[in-house]
């Protein structure tokens, strides 16, 4: 074991033998933080007590994807340290919406994304804008070592379903599409074979 991984465990001695269950959620599966997070009431996203939980059932019991909510909310809180750093700079006046505009592209427009909780209505036009732009690089970028590139029809039937699902927003979607400028982008960043047939009408009817 690693010395973090003893350092969990309690000075008692463990008396034995003793039965011990195939799988379980023990004590020094929870991990403390090294460093006590910092917590803001205006983030959404908040930080659990601890800064892991390696349970074994508590890991087996997650319902969606593979992180539990201790891994979800460090890959998460990204957003809330660039808020955090940007507001530390001293921008000029023309430029105070800086922090929001960097911080925003995980928000949604029913307010259930992340960290502010943001609804469309108090998120600034480039915001959202960067929103679509955000999705569509993740989907088609070929340099995810966790997933595979999307091609361009399938990257654009998914980000429709968010258009429909209240998540990005409909109007600034069909001017990404009409405008030609996710071709654009495509061709000059994405792999040729990702590039196939599209006909932005079946997109903009889901929207």
């Amino acid at each position: 074991m690693s010395w973090e991984e003893l350092a969990r465990f309690d000075n008692q001695d463990i008396q034995v033998p003793r039965t011990e269950p195939l799988l379980a959620d023990h004590h020094d599966h929870l991990v403390p933080w090294e460093k006590e997070p910092k917590r803001e009431s205006r983030f959404v996203l908040q930080a659990g007590e601890y800064q892991n939980n390696q349970g074994e059932m508590y890991n087996l019991s997650v319902r969606k994807g593979t992180l539990n909510n201790e891994e979800r909310y460090i890959i998460n809180s990204h957003m809330i340290e660039t808020i955090r750093m940007l507001e530390s700079l001293p921008f000029p006046r023309h430029m105070k919406n800086v922090p929001l505009l960097a911080g925003s592209h995980h928000e949604k427009m029913d307010g259930t994304g992340y960290p502010l909780g943001t609804i469309a209505s108090e998120l600034p036009l480039p915001a959202r804008a960067m929103a679509i732009a955000d999705v569509f690089e993740a989907l088609t970028s070929c340099d995810r070592p966790y997933k595979k590139a999307k091609k361009l029809s399938e990257a654009l039937r998914i980000m429709s379903f968010m258009v429909r699902d209240n998540h990005l927003d409909g109007d600034l979607f069909e001017l990404f599409l009409t405008s030609g400028v996710y071709l654009e982008f495509a061709q000059q960043n994405i792999d040729s074979s990702q590039i196939d047939d599209i006909h932005i009408e079946d997109y903009l009817a889901q929207s």
